[in-house]
């Protein structure tokens, strides 16, 4: 395992499952005060009676400093091994630029811990895998970051048509237009390759997407377009695509990180009703969405199924707190590695797609050539 970019050596040998008392707020360590501030900030500090931020990492001294004076947290290491030789952090929450995603995940599980692990997962199917297979031979579990689910607006979506009141879905559109310019990509690993793993695809609309997948299930086949045009950098930054869904449903996909205004937007188009989120860019799940009935039985069916239903709180905040919820009752996570596995499964094809010309069925096996990464050749990336 390597870990030479963070400076460590390799990692300590695994540890026994720390025993606990549930009610006790859980130890968390924070890898990356990029996107880890967030988790902090509209997450960990929200729950203070549930969980304890105790230590953070990261390479950069000047943004360790500023994050650990922020929120009082005076344990702070530029080495990921010293974190996971830390037996009081039960939770290593990585938040890192996506290269360093599988090394750190499979090592913190070695190391007896939980793990909350940033977006984009890992690179390729075969990661995945190994990280599923990592899993089950340790007690503790890898949570995957799809905070955007946690909004009122997908949150009823979702409960409609999990209940059957949306009947049979038609058609879907999923945009996902941002705006990133030089200084986005100032920081290195951005817009690489090797680093960043994908552009639009993987690090932008791959939340726009789980929502979609999420509300309508897996894809079966799919058929998509790419281009760098919006940006000097190695990776695209516009996509188009249309998926065929298990259900039968057809999805379109359009993201570009060249809009002047930044939307993300999702239109569901069902038997029984039609679904319209908002468009802000990075609260898409939010209310208020626009739900259409067909007709007043359907709209009569669609009011029955919300009778009772109970707000969440937003992104992180929400995600968070299911996430304690689940692990004080040793039940299932709010979102799980078999999810993020749909979600590489389908950047796998969108990208395999795109390269190729070609529409891609899925599920994608270990025979298939993407399985092991969708990244160019050495020769052709940086």
């Amino acid at each position: 395992m390597n870990h030479s970019v963070l400076g460590t050596e390799p990692g300590p040998e695994p540890a026994p499952p720390f025993r606990r008392d549930p009610s006790v707020p859980f130890g968390v360590a924070v890898i990356g005060c990029g996107i880890g501030r967030a988790h902090i900030a509209q997450g960990f500090a929200r729950h203070p009676d549930k969980f304890r931020v105790i230590a953070l990492c990261d390479t950069d001294a000047a943004r360790l400093a500023a994050v650990g004076e922020e929120f009082g947290i005076a344990r702070r290491t530029k080495a990921f091994d010293e974190i996971l030789r830390m037996d009081e952090v039960e939770i290593v929450d990585i938040s890192t630029p996506p290269f360093l995603h599988l090394d750190q995940a499979l090592a913190a599980l070695a190391a007896g811990k939980k793990v909350i692990c940033e977006k984009p997962f890992t690179g390729s199917l075969a990661d995945v895998d190994r990280v599923i297979a990592a899993e089950k031979e340790t007690p503790n579990r890898v949570m995957p970051v799809f905070q955007y689910r946690y909004g009122d607006g997908v949150q009823k979506a979702k409960r409609i048509i999990d209940a059957g009141a949306a009947g049979m879905p038609y058609l879907a559109t999923v945009e996902t237009a941002w705006d990133r310019r030089a200084d986005y990509y100032a920081t290195p690993w951005r817009g690489r390759w090797r680093t960043e793993l994908g552009g639009v695809l993987l690090t932008h609309a791959i939340h726009a997407h789980d929502m979609a997948t999420w509300l309508l299930g897996p894809a079966a086949a799919v058929f998509a377009r790419t281009a760098t045009r919006a940006n000097p950098i190695d990776t695209e930054d516009c996509a188009v695509a249309s998926l065929v869904m298990q259900n039968g449903a057809l999805v379109a996909l359009a993201a570009t990180l060249g809009s002047r205004r930044e939307i993300t937007r999702l239109r569901i188009c069902c038997e029984h009703a039609t679904f319209e989120s908002g468009e802000k860019p990075y609260t898409p799940g939010d209310d208020p969405w626009t739900i259409t009935a067909a007709s007043p039985q359907a709209a009569q069916h669609i009011d029955k199924v919300l009778a009772g239903y109970c707000p969440v709180a937003a992104r992180f905040e929400g995600l968070f707190d299911s996430y304690h919820s689940a692990l004080a009752a040793n039940g299932p996570l709010p979102v799980t590695l078999a999810e993020a596995r749909q979600s590489i499964e389908l950047a796998t094809a969108l990208y395999y797609s795109a390269a190729t010309d070609t529409p891609v069925t899925l599920p994608i096996t270990s025979d298939h050539p993407a399985y092991g990464g969708w990244r160019p050749a050495p020769a052709d990336r940086r």
